[in-house]
C-alpha cells in the first residue's frame, strides 16, 4: 500500500508533549494548503522551505522523511 507523506506524518498526532515529531504533524494537519497526497522529497521539501513555519521545521522533515523512506522500503 502507498501511503503519501502526510498520511505517514499523521501517525505522530498526539504524541508526548514537546515531541518535535508530534508538533510538526499537529501544525501539518492544520496547514490546509500542505500537499496531502504526494508522494515524492523535492516539492514536500519545496513547500516545508518555503512555508518557514516553526513548527515544521526543514530538520524534522528530513528526519520523518527518512523514517518514511524506511517505512516504504519495508512496507
Amino acid at each position: 500500500m502507498n501511503q503519501s507523506f502526510y498520511h505517514f506524518v499523521l501517525t505522530f498526532r498526539g504524541g508526548p508533549k514537546g515531541d518535535s515529531k508530534a508538533v510538526f504533524a499537529e501544525a501539518m494537519f492544520h496547514d490546509h494548503s500542505f500537499p496531502k497526497t504526494n508522494e515524492t522529497f523535492e516539492p514536500l521539501s519545496r513547500y516545508i522551505e518555503e512555508k518557514g513555519d516553526l513548527e515544521m521545521p526543514a530538520s524534522v522533515f528530513d528526519e520523518l522523511w527518512q523514517n518514511y523512506e524506511e517505512m516504504k522500503r519495508l512496507g
